[in-house]
C-alpha cells in the first residue's frame, strides 16, 4: 500500500538569493509561514539523540524559544531524553511543515538554560501542566493509569492554594546550531536543499547539496 504513495512537490522554491546568508533569519521566517499556515504544532521538533551505547534515539519535542542563541526546548531532565542529553550533549532537531512542503534539520551542541529562563518559562504554562511536571517519572514504569490520577490529586492539594514551582529536575535546553539544513520540495524530487555550516569566526557557509 505504502509503495504507491507519490505526492509531487509543486508550492515553491528556495533559491540562494532569496535564501539569504543568515540561517536564523530563514528559520525564523520559515517559521512564520507554518505559524501563517494554520500547521498544526508547528513548533514541534522531532529531537535526535543518542544512548550512552551509541544507539540512536528520538521524539518530539516544542520548540518553546528561538533567538539568536538557538532553539530552546523543556523538559524533565530525568527523562529518558535528559539522561542522553546529560550523556552526550549534542542533538539534531527536524521540523516538519507538509502543507508548505518544507523540512529543516538543526545540528549542535546542546545548553541548560539559566535558571530565571527556565522559571520565567514554567510561569507561563497552565497550572494542570505544571502539576504534571511534579507527577510524571517521566519515562519511567508506572503501575497503571490510575496511579498517575492518584497521584495528580496529591499534588493537587499539595500546591493548592499557592503558586506551583518549578521542579528542580524541570529544566530547559537550548539546541546551538552548527548547522542547519533547509528542504523545500520540487517537481520530480529535484527538490532544493541549502546547508549552512558554521565556520570557526562565527560566520556561515552556505551549500547546496544534491536532493
Amino acid at each position: 500500500m505504502v509503495d504507491r504513495i507519490r505526492k509531487s512537490y509543486e508550492l515553491g522554491e528556495l533559491t540562494e538569493e532569496t535564501a539569504g546568508d543568515d540561517p536564523f533569519a530563514l528559520f525564523r521566517q520559515w517559521l512564520q509561514d507554518a505559524l501563517n499556515a494554520a500547521i498544526v504544532e508547528p513548533n514541534a521538533m522531532c529531537l535526535a539523540t543518542v544512548d550512552p551505547h551509541g544507539d540512536p534515539d528520538a521524539r518530539f519535542v516544542l520548540l518553546r524559544g528561538f533567538d539568536d542563541r538557538g532553539l530552546a526546548f523543556y523538559t524533565n531532565s530525568r527523562s529518558s531524553k535528559g539522561r542522553q542529553l546529560a550523556h552526550r550533549a549534542y542533538a539534531t532537531g527536524v521540523f516538519w511543515w507538509g502543507a508548505l512542503e518544507r523540512q529543516v534539520r538543526v545540528r549542535g551542541r546542546v545548553e541548560p538554560v539559566d535558571d530565571a529562563e527556565a522559571d520565567a518559562y514554567f510561569a507561563t504554562r497552565p497550572r494542570g501542566h505544571q502539576l504534571t511536571a511534579w507527577v510524571s517519572p517521566q519515562s519511567e514504569p508506572v503501575p497503571n493509569r490510575e496511579w498517575l490520577e492518584q497521584r495528580m490529586a496529591e499534588v493537587e492539594r499539595q500546591f493548592e492554594g499557592v503558586a506551583v514551582p518549578r521542579p528542580p529536575y524541570w529544566w530547559g535546553y537550548r539546541l546551538v546550531p552548527d548547522s542547519f539544513e533547509f528542504w523545500q520540495g520540487r517537481p520530480n524530487r529535484l527538490h532544493d536543499r541549502l546547508l549552512y555550516t558554521r565556520q570557526p569566526d562565527g560566520s556561515w557557509k552556505r551549500e547546496r547539496l544534491a536532493p
